[in-house]
């Protein structure tokens, strides 16, 4: 098969087809939303610690619901799951963006919606995640995963400089509308796709549990090393917002629209990544992953330094691109190396792990930011990323098992088969 062909063989799957076509747009309003929201932020408090706060709450409820997201996902149909959630997220778009347009809008308005919108994507991720699988099957799995990615960062592609130029011309409010009118497009996508063509290798299980998946991933030292490096890789370097939106306004004295371009500009590379993984069949594993993360650091140091916009501007898509290679190689490694009775539950700790430490971590750095300097702060932020992959790295290297295929029932027997 040609590779043109090769790299979009997802696609030949009708359910994934619209599933794909409705997230592209979903996607470039979530970001739209994202750089709204933000502005807004600074807009009604002129603060990076406030900024850091609303990031924390919108991203709390992943370290308190992803795990139950993922139990859902093992125990219920997913696209009718998908359904709520999708109708839930759209929901608190529109509410923050009725605010803005009434000009009723306070802080603690987006404090709230951010974190009611941090729960619907906390239950709504290991369900989406889980769901992969079920559209294109276990042999374009790993092309699905990178087809996703190159959807989402396409999304940022456009989103962010659509959403600045939104900001520029009437202000915040626009960005949420349009963002609430696309979850309407996945709500439709979803109902039509046809259960009959769904590959489903496992019926959902009442009697699944959240702890379980714990109980799967400390059994499994490969995919502890990959969670543990995509946890300092996600709490310190994908703040890619907070580092932006001061580096912009504070060090280079620039407005929304510019803002909202640094964003688009970041996913030349997330996007360049994502497109050359969807060619690529080979399964990266944790050595491979630990590198990544920790050159990832490096690039997050060096932009730092930056001393103009111009220059900072581009550093940002070899940013992006080390940054999605670390997450696409993860998603990926885990899905394909984890038995499917039990694969939402893991995605749940997945995304427990990789965005859990984010609501402490954004108000510490933009506290930072506000008392030790924007610069100083990401250059931290850099080397913890750097130093923490090299090191979970090295410990992998000297206790590696042997990265075998279990079953949950072998975990929850007690099964010893990783240790040499």
């Amino acid at each position: 098969m040609a590779t043109s062909k090769s790299s979009l063989r997802s696609l030949r799957h009708r359910n994934y087809r619209l599933f794909f076509a409705a997230n592209a747009l979903s996607n470039i309003g979530s970001w739209a939303q994202r750089i709204a929201q933000d502005w807004l932020v600074l807009q009604l408090t002129h603060s990076s610690k406030e900024l850091g706060i609303v990031t924390g709450l919108q991203f709390l409820p992943s370290l308190l619901l992803s795990m139950y997201g993922g139990r859902l996902a093992d125990r219920f149909n997913k696209r009718r799951l998908l359904f709520m959630t999708t109708v839930g997220t759209g929901a608190t778009a529109t509410v923050l963006g009725t605010l803005v347009m009434t000009h009723t809008v306070q802080i603690w308005h987006v404090y709230l919606l951010a974190f009611v919108l941090g729960i619907f994507g906390a239950i709504d991720g290991p369900i989406r995640f889980a769901f992969t699988p079920e559209l294109v099957g276990k042999e374009d799995l790993a092309n699905a995963v990178s087809l996703n990615s190159a959807n989402f960062h396409g999304g940022r592609l456009i989103g962010p400089a659509l959403s600045g130029l939104l900001i520029a011309w009437f202000g915040t409010g626009p960005s949420f509308f349009f963002n609430a009118s696309t979850y309407v497009v996945v709500v439709i996508a979803l109902w039509r796709m046809r259960e009959s063509e769904m590959h489903i290798d496992h019926k959902p299980s009442l009697e699944a549990k959240a702890r379980d998946g714990l109980r799967y991933v400390l059994a499994r030292p490969d995919i502890m090393a990959v969670m543990l490096t995509v946890f300092f890789a996600g709490t310190f370097g994908l703040n890619f917002q907070i580092f932006s939106a001061m580096m912009a306004t504070r060090e280079f004295g620039k407005g929304p629209a510019t803002y909202g371009t640094l964003g688009s500009v970041i996913a030349i590379g997330s996007f360049a990544a994502a497109i050359t993984f969807a060619k690529l069949d080979r399964r990266r594993g944790p050595r491979f992953i630990g590198a990544m993360a920790a050159i990832f650091g490096v690039i997050v140091t060096i932009q730092s330094i930056a001393p103009t916009y111009f220059i900072y501007g581009l550093i940002l898509p070899f940013l992006g691109f080390a940054a999605l290679t670390t997450m696409i190689s993860s998603n990926s490694y885990i899905q394909q190396t984890t038995d499917p009775a039990i694969r939402g539950r893991v995605m749940g700790v997945y995304l427990m792990v990789f965005l859990g430490g984010t609501p402490f971590a954004s108000p510490l750095i933009g506290w930072f930011m506000d008392h030790y300097g924007v610069r100083q702060t990401i250059a931290g932020c850099g080397i913890i990323a750097t130093a923490s992959a090299l090191i979970i790295a090295f410990i992998y290297r000297n206790n590696r098992a042997r990265p075998v295929s279990i079953s949950v029932n072998d975990v929850l027997q007690g099964y010893e088969g990783f240790k040499d």
